[in-house]
């Protein structure tokens, strides 16, 4: 489910090196007896600190770069001490050491703190300060502020304490004899420290941000934010209420706070385990497990912050089915971009969607002893160290040493979308639209990716009993192509079709394994005034505000589908030609930038034709979706949704474009297919096949299609299909004719009685324009008797409106007007009587239908018809 990147190996990076100095110290070829090497801390920046016992009955702290895959000796004490926390600020010029002080033998008739902290100037080695000397734990924790001078003379230090409190030291520095840093007045440190946190029985530090956030109780458990500037001030930002029991941690718990190896606390001691996850686009979770209760049922909460609501899931363990007992475990909380997997080995994985949490069915739960994410997991030393700019997590394995980035795996998600492998058998609708989403909306920026999904469509073109995956294909593509462009756009697109049906399957609804509770969350406290917040907490600070209205409105996200009545209207040329004129434009847009993006792309003969029908349907869609956005987010500006509403549209007809020429390649399709003289091939079939279900899909969201879509599934129509059923399809509505093929097709057919019929049969359903044009096309005598009706038609049009009669008997039922002449006598006629003052008192009345009948009967006789 992982793909595992190794970062650092603590056998291989660090004690193969240690091993070559204590060698050289002991003055031997190679040392052979043990050195006791652990991991401490893990810098901002990536460096790695790390403690050693050697040969010589020291212990020496160095620090591995992972730049230039160095190893440094930071400092050596002169006797054995046990480190249980360790940072180095980013200058390394001084190390901030907590020492656990033992106490045995003679060593116990001594008072003796059991803790004692240190700051140590290491450039060069001169003075070593005590901080703290008392009877608890302490951690030590520079901040790694981001600064563009390129010397800093003083450095910012967290002391956290197990009694619950946080002081940030202020160090200042002077440079002596050109390359000596040391602390000035080292003596008053004392006085240069400030109170951050007074009460904590829960702490988290993230490096990365440089927030850290903790847990007070008292009424109710709340928990705060306090975010580290650049300038070294500090602002609490945040107070969140949260649920939790009365006492949730028997003792002070740190998170990301370096690694103590000696207080390691056993699984079963924890009531709670809790990490905080947050993302840069402002999205913030808090994620909570609890140990398992009576009925082997295990439960964890996750808080979306930005979403304004929590989730608590419950999964029920079968305790046959692993050899671990779940009762000594946790589940493993690992972020991966806005995803949080929740592990637990040999029972499940979850994989929830912060982003789009409505339904279970979009996050994805495995569960079985199949579930493996290729981790060596165990609770108590397996640990996330938090998400590189790059969005990859690091994890490190403080048992075997070992740090490495993970990220999802594509190719064991596209496993479980297919159904033909014998291990995919069993995987459920909920699981396969859960992974689709990941591949196209996580991981769809991968080039090679999207050729595999569709390949995947083509081979699986029946939709699936509780979903089109068609249709999902289109809207979550389309929802990442656009929350790229702006983050706001991820609470008012649609990313699923499963909100468009009717009924949603019930197998959509409940997911086997897993279950869930939502519930509105009391709002967040953000403590700065909204000018001061930025970046991250603006963003969250935007969303949770945004959050609120969006779940006050009606259907705030939009829906293709709503425009079908305004379409149906559109159709029925129910509209202003000023209307239709400003749809026209927005269609123009839309083109011009496909235009731009298409120069090159020549493979499937697109974009080349006029197609009035979808050019109507791509200006509405512009139309509609634009009015939704400037209701919904008036923040971003006309200017700014006019372009991303433009883009959307051009995007979703290049996506069209893309699926077909994906499918073209695939089945190796040349211009032969553009040819009416041939049968269509299995190949072609099966293209047309997946064109027809695409063309089903879009008309279900009621999306526009490229023009020229039409054209080409009507070609490939008459190629696959017999005559009556290709027949069958334009009755039903299921193809449509456009001019440039029935065009095409009276011209390159021949005149065979199959042809013939055909061509009349198309003849007959084609309106009255299109069919005076087509006439002009094909060398027939049909053709020829029609094209000398209009022309007589139109010069006894010309002639009636000289002599001052409508020529309109066209319009009367019945009237078959087969001979125009003698039509035009009967009209003449006709009038004639009616404009009569009182027809009943003249001798003689003219019928008009006997004149007619005679007329025609003579000439019959005068053409050799018909005999006297």
């Amino acid at each position: 489910m992982l793909k595992l990147k190794p970062k650092f190996d603590l056998h291989r990076d660090v004690v193969s090196d240690i091993l070559r100095k204590e060698a050289s110290v002991c003055r031997v070829e190679e040392y052979s007896g043990a050195v006791d090497t652990c991991i401490l801390n893990m810098e901002r920046d990536g460096g790695i600190l790390y403690s050693w016992k050697g040969a010589t009955g020291t212990t020496r702290i160095g620090k591995y770069d992972p730049q230039t895959k160095q190893n440094k000796l930071l400092y050596t004490f002169d006797k054995q001490v046990c480190v249980s926390s360790c940072s180095l600020n980013k200058e390394e010029t001084l190390l901030a050491v907590s020492l656990a002080q033992r106490t045995r033998g003679e060593e116990l008739l001594k008072p003796m703190s059991k803790c004692l902290t240190l700051l140590i100037e290491i450039h060069p080695i001169n003075n070593t300060k005590v901080l703290k000397a008392v009877d608890c734990r302490v951690r030590v924790q520079f901040l790694y502020p981001e600064t563009d001078r390129s010397s800093v003379l003083e450095s910012h230090l967290l002391l956290l304490t197990e009694d619950g409190y946080v002081d940030q030291y202020h160090v200042l520095l002077a440079r002596q004899e050109g390359y000596r840093v040391v602390m000035v007045n080292p003596e008053r440190l004392s006085k240069a420290v400030e109170r951050v946190v007074e009460d904590f029985t829960w702490v988290q530090w993230d490096g990365h941000t440089q927030r850290l956030y903790y847990l007070t109780h008292r009424d109710k458990s709340l928990l705060r934010c306090v975010q580290f500037y650049p300038n070294h001030n500090c602002e609490s930002v945040l107070e969140l209420p949260l649920d939790l029991p009365t006492n949730p941690f028997s003792t002070i718990k740190f998170v990301n706070l370096g690694f103590d190896h000696y207080h390691v606390e056993r699984p079963e001691q924890e009531l709670i385990r809790m990490e905080v996850f947050t993302n840069r686009i402002g999205s913030m979770c808090v994620c909570c497990s609890q140990p398992l209760n009576d009925n082997q049922e295990l439960s964890y909460t996750v808080v979306l912050v930005h979403k304004g609501c929590s989730k608590m899931f419950t999964v029920s363990l079968d305790s046959s089915r692993s050899s671990q007992k779940a009762t000594q475990l946790h589940p493993l909380f690992i972020p991966m971009g806005y995803y949080i997997l929740v592990y637990l080995p040999g029972y499940f994985l979850h994989c929830i969607n912060t982003r789009q949490q409505e339904m279970l069915c979009h996050s994805l739960f495995l569960s079985g002893l199949d579930v493996d994410l290729g981790l060596q997991y165990q609770s108590a030393s397996f640990t996330v160290l938090g998400v590189e700019e790059e969005s990859n997590t690091v994890l490190l394995d403080l048992a075997s040493g070992r740090i490495c980035t993970a990220e999802l795996s594509p190719a064991y998600l596209l496993q479980i979308l297919r159904t033909d492998t014998p291990t995919c058998t069993s995987r459920t609708d909920p699981q396969r639209l859960a992974a689709l989403h990941c591949l196209l909306v996580y991981m769809g920026n991968d080039p090679e990716l999207e050729p595999k999904i569709i390949d995947w469509l083509c081979d699986n073109v029946t939709a699936f009993e509780s979903f089109d995956q068609i249709q999902e294909f289109i809207l979550a593509s389309l929802y990442r192509i656009s929350y790229e462009k702006s983050l706001s756009l991820d609470k008012v697109l649609p990313y699923s079709s499963v909100f468009d049906k009717k009924e949603v399957s019930v197998c959509l609804l409940e997911v086997p394994g897993v279950s869930c509770t939502t519930e509105l969350h009391t709002e967040p406290v953000f403590k700065g005034k909204a000018r001061s917040l930025q970046g991250f907490w603006s963003e969250l600070q935007w969303n949770t505000e945004r959050m609120k209205y969006l779940e006050a409105v009606p259907n705030p996200r939009y829906r293709t589908s709503h425009i079908q009545a305004d379409w149906d209207k559109l159709v029925q040329r129910r509209r202003s030609s000023s209307h239709l004129k400003h749809m026209e434009e927005n269609t123009k847009k839309v083109l011009s930038m496909v235009d731009t993006w298409s120069l090159d792309k020549k493979l499937v003969p697109l974009f080349q034709e006029e197609d009035h029908q979808q050019r109507a349907l791509i200006g509405l869609m512009v139309d509609k979706l634009r009015e939704h956005l400037n209701r919904h987010l008036p923040r971003l500006g006309k200017k700014k949704i006019d372009s991303l509403v433009v883009n959307y549209v051009a995007k979703l007809l290049e996506l069209i474009r893309h699926m077909l020429e994906s499918v073209w390649l695939k089945y190796k399709l040349g211009p032969r297919v553009l040819c009416f003289t041939q049968q269509g091939s299995p190949a072609e079939w099966a293209v047309f096949h997946f064109m027809f279900r695409t063309l089903e899909a879009t008309r279900g969201l009621c999306l526009p299609l490229p023009p020229g879509y039409h054209t080409l599934l009507a070609v490939l129509g008459v190629r696959c299909l017999p005559h009556h059923t290709f027949l069958q399809y334009l009755d039903h509505g299921l193809l449509q004719l456009t001019e440039t093929f029935v065009s095409r097709l009276m011209t390159d057919l021949d005149n065979s009685d199959a042809n013939e019929k055909l061509k009349f049969s198309i003849l007959k359903r084609l309106p009255e324009p299109m069919e005076q044009r087509i006439h002009q096309l094909w060398d027939h005598p049909v053709s020829s008797a029609s094209i000398s009706r209009d022309y007589v038609r139109t010069l006894l049009e010309k002639h009636n409106k000289n002599k001052g009669f409508a020529f309109t008997g066209r319009d009367k039922p019945g009237f078959r007007p087969e001979f125009l002449p003698l039509t035009y006598l009967a009209k003449i006629l006709s009038d004639v009587e009616e404009q009569a003052l009182n027809p009943f008192e003249e001798q003689e009345n003219v019928d008009a239908r006997f004149v007619e009948e005679t007329a025609l009967q003579q000439t019959l006789i005068l053409l050799g018809f018909q005999d006297k």
